[in-house]
């Protein structure tokens, strides 16, 4: 459905502080009636960032919005701002995508050719 029109961004800063205090043992009622927010807003925001910081300690990719950069070799600035270790993992799982995808486009065109011989 959407907020009301007019309604403001939740800022990122707020939104940490949030899961910073969910973290810490404050309920998800009690974070929804100190920010003034409905309940499933609260948990919406908390799951959101556990799902994100998940993505990222298994060095997935998080799904960008709008053109993607033309500096496609280069680490995501949120990648960046991790230790080495997840930094390895998210260039290895890359890596790792990118021979997929040539060994499935490979078997791909292994197919064609068998069966075109064979018209």
């Amino acid at each position: 459905m959407g907020r009301a029109k007019g309604t403001k961004n939740t800022p990122q800063i707020i939104i940490k502080q949030i899961v910073e205090e969910h973290k810490q043992g404050v309920t998800l009622r009690g974070l929804s009636e100190k920010y003034n927010k409905p309940y499933k807003t609260i948990k919406n925001m908390v799951n959101r960032e556990n799902k994100k910081k998940r993505k990222i300690q298994a060095g997935e990719q998080l799904h960008r919005r709008g053109r993607p950069s033309k500096k496609e070799g280069e680490i995501p600035p949120s990648i960046q701002k991790l230790d080495k270790l997840a930094q390895m993992r998210y260039v290895l799982a890359s890596k790792e995508r990118y021979i997929k995808r040539l060994e499935m486009e490979n078997e791909l065109m292994r197919d064609f050719l068998l069966l075109a011989e064979r018209k």
